[in-house]
């Protein structure tokens, strides 16, 4: 039999009792549907991370008292932990491998606001001495950055991101205005190049960029961090060995004591996400096999009633001359193409999903090619798998009992 016709018959079963047919699926669809999505959305997330890790330079690293996340550490451990400061940032900047060391800290949930416009408070506050602007390589789009004068003075001047400028100057230039925050006037004196989202989250435009010691004199020092610039990428290495030495000299560790502080780089922040992600990927796969077994299950039982209804038929074609591997082919490759049918299905959905996400909530959603290879795949393995059963007990049928049977 051609496959087309063979196809024909697969879809023939399909239209028979659709409802039945859409339930036996509809594990296989739910799996497909799950690992399409939930690798669009990894894809997308590690291609941003990515990129906007690029953008902070290859050079650069950052030396910080506690880790993202508590690890293994108990919090006792953690609040142990000595502060850093100036002397650790001087310290620093002596490092023959180091070109620039800029001490920093930063508070979120604040309001800014002038005599006509206020924010709500979620606006970023960022304080740092002025290398930070090269530590972390962060572009001035109009204006400048604030100067060594002004951080010795503590001065109120501020670089402001695009968001905030648009929101306190619709229309307007903000350079050489003047905007309140934590009761205090600051005059702006450069705007930040434009970076949009981050992972999916909040804007990364919606901050305000002061001098540390002004900062300090605001807030307080809450987490002294130490944004470091090594002389280039070929010693980035070397200056975080250096400065890890350092450090390590500095607090008194013994050889056998682990750091008390955290040395974050951009290779440091791929590596815990791609970890992140694999372990998310790694849980879609799991509630797609389960979907899958379910959806073969289905496979298995809507193809054992399609030979039962068609026990006659089969008797007939086996005394017309067919030969036993035709009629396995046969009922084997409907299998394959229902199971085949719900995986379009789930590919579809999942797609959709995904253009959803990226709609709704602005997630940077990229569905990945070998997702849906992968995911079609798998689709016909558990079709084959869970139909090839159904297809032996048809090829072996008596042709006489078969043609009795009613």
């Amino acid at each position: 039999m051609a496959i087309w016709d063979t196809v024909r018959l697969a879809f023939g079963t399909f239209r028979s009792n659709p409802l039945r047919s859409f339930l036996t699926l509809l594990g296989i669809v739910i799996g497909v549907t799950t690992v399409v999505s939930m690798m669009s959305i990894i894809e997308g997330l590690k291609n941003q991370v990515n990129n906007q890790l690029s953008e902070l330079g290859t050079n650069c690293f950052q030396v910080q008292r506690l880790p993202f996340g508590q690890g293994d550490l108990s919090a006792s451990e953690l609040a142990r932990r000595p502060r850093l400061g100036y002397p650790d940032l001087d310290a620093i900047r002596s490092q023959p491998s180091i070109l620039a060391a800029a001490g920093e800290d930063s508070k979120g949930g604040q309001k800014a606001s002038t005599a006509e416009r206020e924010t709500r408070p979620n606006v970023h506050v960022w304080a740092g001495t002025p290398e930070y602007f090269d530590t972390n390589s962060v572009g001035i789009a109009t204006g400048r950055p604030f100067t060594d004068t002004e951080f010795v003075d503590g001065r109120n001047v501020a670089v402001i991101g695009a968001d905030l400028a648009d929101t306190l100057y619709p229309g307007m230039d903000p350079l050489g205005r003047q905007f309140r925050l934590q009761g205090r006037s600051f005059l702006v004196v450069g705007t930040l190049t434009r970076r949009g989202g981050f992972m999916g989250g909040g804007s990364q435009d919606n901050q305000a960029m002061i001098p540390l010691s002004t900062y300090a004199g605001i807030f307080g020092i809450r987490d002294f961090r130490i944004s470091i610039q090594a002389r280039s990428a070929e010693v980035l290495q070397r200056g975080q060995d250096e400065v890890t030495l350092l450090m390590r000299r500095r607090h008194g560790l013994k050889p056998d004591q682990t750091d008390d502080f955290f040395i974050f780089s951009n290779a440091s922040a791929t590596e815990m996400f791609n970890n992140i992600s694999a372990a998310i990927s790694a849980a879609s796969f799991g509630v797609c096999l389960l979907s899958l077994l379910v959806g073969g299950i289905g496979i298995l039982n809507i193809m054992l009633v399609a030979v039962t209804e068609r026990t006659r038929e089969i008797g007939i074609r086996k005394a017309l001359g067919a030969k036993r591997y035709r009629i396995l082919a046969q009922f084997a490759l409907e299998a394959v193409v229902l199971s085949l049918v719900g995986g379009a299905l789930g590919v579809a959905l999942g797609v959709g999903l995904s253009l959803l996400a990226r709609w709704m909530v602005k997630l940077p959603t990229e569905v990945p090619l070998w997702s849906v290879v992968v995911s079609l795949a798998m689709s016909c393995g558990v079709g084959l798998a869970f139909g090839i059963y159904p297809a032996a007990r048809a090829s072996k049928l008596d042709p006489v009992d078969a043609m009795r049977s009613e």
